[in-house]
C-alpha cells in the first residue's frame, strides 16, 4: 500500500488523535472503534491486518498499552513511504514512520495529560461534593460500554462470520479462564498466537 499524504493530512491525523484523547475515558483502548473507522474505513491509511497487528503487538509487548497508538502511526508512515509493499525499510520509510508515530502519540497524550492534571487537582480540592462522587460512579458504565465496543470491533475484524465465531468463542474461554483461575495472561496470549499461527482462529 502506498499513500500520498500531504502536510494537511498529517495535521488531520494529529488533530484527530488530539480530539480522541479527550474522550479516552478508560484508556486509549476504548477508542479503538473510532480509530478503526477513521484509519481503515474512512481514510484507508491502514489495512485491517495492519490495524489489528498494531493492537496485538502492543498488547503482547511489555510496557504501556498505549503503544498501539504509536504503531498505528508508524504503519501510516510506512504506507506513505510505500515501505510496506516494497519489503524493506528505507530511510524515507523510517522518517515517515517516526513522523506518524510522533504525531499520533503526541496527539493522544498531550490533551488527555493536561486535562487529567487539571481535573485531578480540581477533584482533589472538591472531593466532598456530591456531584464529584456522582460523576465518578457514572463513569463506570461508560468505561464498560466503551470496552465492549472495542471488543466488538476487534472480534468482527475478519468479516467472515465463521472466523469471527471462533474468535468470540476463544475470547469467551479466555475470559472464563482469567475470571476463574490464576493463569498468567501471557500464557493465554501464547495460546492465542499458536492458534492464530495455525489458522484456527
Amino acid at each position: 500500500m502506498t499513500l500520498h499524504l500531504s502536510a494537511l493530512d498529517w495535521l488531520h491525523l494529529m488533530l484527530h488523535y488530539m480530539a480522541l484523547s479527550l474522550l479516552a475515558v478508560g484508556g486509549a483502548i476504548t477508542l479503538v472503534p473510532d480509530m478503526h473507522r477513521y484509519l481503515v474505513l474512512q481514510q484507508r491509511w491502514l489495512t485491517e491486518a495492519q490495524f489489528n497487528a498494531s493492537i496485538a503487538i502492543a498488547q503482547a509487548a511489555p510496557g504501556p498499552n498505549v503503544l498501539f497508538i504509536g504503531l498505528m502511526g508508524w504503519n501510516v508512515g510506512l504506507n506513505a513511504a510505500g515501505a510496506s509493499s516494497a519489503g524493506g525499510l528505507s530511510t524515507q520509510g523510517a522518517v515517515l514512520g517516526l513522523l506518524g508515530m510522533g504525531l499520533t502519540l503526541f496527539g493522544m497524550l498531550l490533551p488527555s495529560t493536561v486535562l487529567t492534571w487539571l481535573a485531578t487537582r480540581w477533584a482533589a480540592r472538591n472531593r466532598g461534593l456530591r456531584s464529584v462522587r456522582a460523576f465518578k460512579q457514572g463513569m463506570a458504565p461508560l468505561v464498560v460500554g466503551l470496552l465492549l465496543a472495542t471488543a466488538w470491533t476487534l472480534g468482527s475484524a475478519s468479516g467472515d462470520p465463521a472466523q469471527d465465531g471462533r474468535l468470540w468463542a476463544l475470547s469467551g474461554v479466555a475470559g472464563l479462564v482469567v475470571w476463574r483461575t490464576r493463569i498468567h495472561l501471557l500464557w493465554l496470549l501464547a495460546v492465542g498466537a499458536v492458534l492464530g499461527a495455525f489458522g484456527w482462529v
